[in-house]
């Protein structure tokens, strides 16, 4: 989808989030940001959010509401697109991993498959929803979720090719074990600070959300369908 024509009002959704993060310490922001934009883009006729990262559980928990609230009032909206590009988790991988002697990472096969079923379960529901709108018939609405090799090093979030909130993972932050559970490398999202463009704000922020649009669209084009649609998960 283009980003112009898109039915977002005048004030735009950047100078209306950067007046709502301003309110918040960073620490809270990093939760509340993105359920915000999502909030913002659904006032669009045509609404298209791509996500990068591991796993997505703060954006999904957003649009599981809003998705849901489409199916009695959908306001302006008429055609809504998910993209969720999440690791690999059939693969071995140094993050997430298990944390080893001297802090080395090991390779966890049981970790790496509860991340598996944490995103398969979330593209069920929202895909299910999806679904339950399209046949409604006032919204078009699709989820898809693919694949890409590596490890979760950047967590990107576009918003109808207009916003882009982008930040690094702490690929070193650990979670801790109970009992006798090893500790494991496992990035968190909501600690993620993030940074923010918006094509509104000039043409130095309008190329920003140009370069991180393609390079997604690009990912997305080299990413292969999950496990769990390919069949080979349990």
């Amino acid at each position: 989808m283009s980003g112009g024509g898109n039915g977002i009002p005048d004030d735009g959704v950047g100078e209306r989030l950067r007046r709502f993060q301003a309110r918040f310490e960073p620490a809270i922001t990093r939760v509340l940001l993105p359920g915000g934009f999502v909030t913002e883009t659904f006032r669009a006729r045509e609404v298209e959010i791509s996500f990068l990262g591991y796993p997505g559980e703060t954006l999904y928990n957003a649009l599981y509401h809003r998705l849901e609230a489409l199916l009695d009032d959908p306001g302006p909206t008429r055609r809504v697109s998910i993209r969720f590009l999440v690791p690999d988790f059939q693969k071995p991988m140094s993050v997430p991993s298990r944390v080893g002697p001297d802090g080395a990472p090991v390779d966890d096969e049981r970790f790496r498959k509860r991340l598996e079923l944490k995103c398969r379960e979330y593209d069920r529901t929202l895909s299910a929803i999806a679904q339950r709108l399209t046949a409604v018939g006032r919204t078009t609405a699709e989820c898809e979720y693919r694949c890409c090799p590596g490890i979760p090093r950047d967590k990107i979030c576009i918003f109808n090719r207009e916003s882009v909130l982008h930040g690094l993972y702490d690929v070193v932050a650990r979670t801790r074990g109970y009992g006798t559970e090893p500790d494991y490398y496992d990035p968190k999202g909501y600690r993620t600070d993030l940074n923010m463009w918006s094509r509104r704000d000039g043409e130095d922020s309008k190329a920003a959300v140009a370069t991180w649009s393609k390079h997604f669209d690009d990912l997305w084009g080299l990413a292969a369908k999950p496990p769990w649609r390919r069949g080979t998960a349990p």
